[in-house]
């Protein structure tokens, strides 16, 4: 019984991987595409030095990049690393939330956390290359947090107050921000990522998310002011870290800080808030 149900999830876990690369190869898609407002779904991949059309033997995630040794089929011109990158992160993470979260348990969960990690993903590189934040990705996770409240809002004990009170408490100083500085400290995608995140993660979650965000944030600015001598850098990508760590974590680190500084009583001050909503 217990060789067959290891096996049972070995496969399952395979499963997760492959198809989490395949999800991946999407991203990669979206990632590019997203931020010129092409089409997702109506042009092929195609190189982007001879714009010669992929074929399906080459469009194997990560196996195709290594067989090919980085380089198209056509002209022979370097594919950037990155899209095999991509195509494993997403994998990896979808591993590693199915083995935290228990996807045999609960399958539900794990698919809605994976699609999360995915779409952080795309957040975190396409403001990283463009400093833009696509607001489809951004209802997308909303969307996300919708289901997340109708199938595990009793279950993950996490109360519905909690959700809604989530979409407001970090987005809205971040909106304050950007509209006191003009969009030159933060950005409107900034501030719809966070209202997605929030209606998903919860109050404390989004809390943790943006204290990562800062931490991480602020010590990625001093690097890159001190290589490029630009204090102008992506926020969106170390939210989307902030976010992906609180998925996972929230309820640790949230539990720590609170009797690191004494604030037993956030939750109190949530509930009062959601119901002044």
């Amino acid at each position: 019984m217990d060789t067959q149900y290891y096996i049972y999830c070995s496969v399952i876990y395979l499963f997760v991987f492959l198809f989490g690369a395949a999800v991946g190869s999407f991203l990669n898609v979206c990632i590019y595409r997203l931020p010129k407002e092409e089409s997702l779904i109506k042009r092929n991949s195609h190189c982007m030095s001879c714009g010669t059309e992929i074929k399906r033997r080459d469009l194997i995630p990560i196996v195709s990049w290594c067989l090919l040794r980085g380089k198209c089929r056509a002209c022979g011109a370097k594919i950037s690393p990155r899209y095999t990158v991509v195509e494993a992160l997403n994998a990896l993470l979808w591993l590693f939330v199915a083995y935290k979260v228990n996807v045999i348990v609960h399958p539900v969960n794990f698919v809605l956390t994976a699609l999360l990690f995915s779409a952080l993903i795309v957040v975190f590189f396409m403001d990283w290359d463009t400093q833009l934040i696509s607001t489809y990705v951004c209802i997308f996770i909303g969307l996300l947090g919708v289901i997340y409240i109708v199938f595990n809002h009793e279950e993950w004990d996490i109360p519905i107050w909690s959700h809604i009170v989530g979409i407001f408490i970090v987005s809205v100083p971040l909106l304050l921000i950007e509209l006191l500085s003009k969009g030159k400290a933060m950005g409107r995608g900034d501030v719809y990522l966070m209202a997605g995140c929030g209606l998903f993660l919860g109050m404390q979650g989004s809390l943790v998310a943006l204290m990562i965000a800062l931490i991480t944030g602020s010590v990625a600015g001093l690097i890159i002011k001190h290589h490029t001598s630009n204090s102008v850098f992506a926020f969106g990508p170390w939210l989307s870290l902030g976010a992906a760590v609180s998925a996972l974590y929230s309820k640790q680190i949230g539990e720590w800080y609170l009797n690191f500084t004494g604030l037993n009583d956030l939750d109190e001050v949530g509930e009062m808030i959601a119901r002044i909503l």
